[in-house]
């Protein structure tokens, strides 16, 4: 599986009174990781994949340790940990560049694509999910692997089950 590197510099104004940078900055940074993976990296030259628009559905975030203002940039390293039809969401570390082990956040985003001219959210394409797939964590997978398995596996289960075991509901 590959990841995104994204060198997110630190500003002045991103620290709060307390002296570190502010819990919500983070959100921009992630921000900015994200728009650099999923717009810079989209496939071939010219290819409208990703251009059309998406809206963020859903963050979670875990703060582990404050980071205080510097010179040197952070690294935020992105991959994708889900693909749906129409959803994928995409998990960060916020790190040290030297020092990969100091993790000061761990985080995701659902991301849906969307139209802007039709004002809907629309389907993932082969092209932008043949590019996810590259930054697909190796334990996960997308939706279409994840539902094909599970038929495969209930059709198991209903084979090993005996009548008397079934639960009635």
């Amino acid at each position: 599986m590959a990841r995104h590197i994204y060198r997110c510099p630190l500003r002045w104004s991103d620290m709060d009174a307390f002296g570190h940078v502010n819990n919500v900055v983070f959100l921009r940074y992630l921000e900015e990781a994200r728009i650099d993976f999923m717009f810079r990296l989209a496939p071939g030259d010219g290819s409208p994949s990703f251009s059309g628009g998406s809206v963020v559905a859903r963050h979670e975030i875990d703060y582990l340790r404050p980071l205080v203002h510097r010179h040197e940039p952070v690294i935020i390293e992105s991959w994708v940990t889900r693909i749906a039809a129409a959803s994928l969401t995409i998990a960060y570390e916020v790190k040290e560049a030297d020092d990969p082990a100091q993790v000061y956040v761990r985080a995701s985003t659902v991301v849906v694509p969307y139209n802007l001219a039709e004002g809907r959210p629309r389907r993932i394409s082969a092209e932008e999910k043949s590019f996810l797939q590259k930054y697909l964590d190796d334990g996960a997978r997308s939706d279409t692997a994840r539902s094909d398995t599970a038929r495969s596996d209930a059709a198991g289960d209903a084979r090993d089950e005996k009548p008397e075991d079934a639960l009635v509901v």
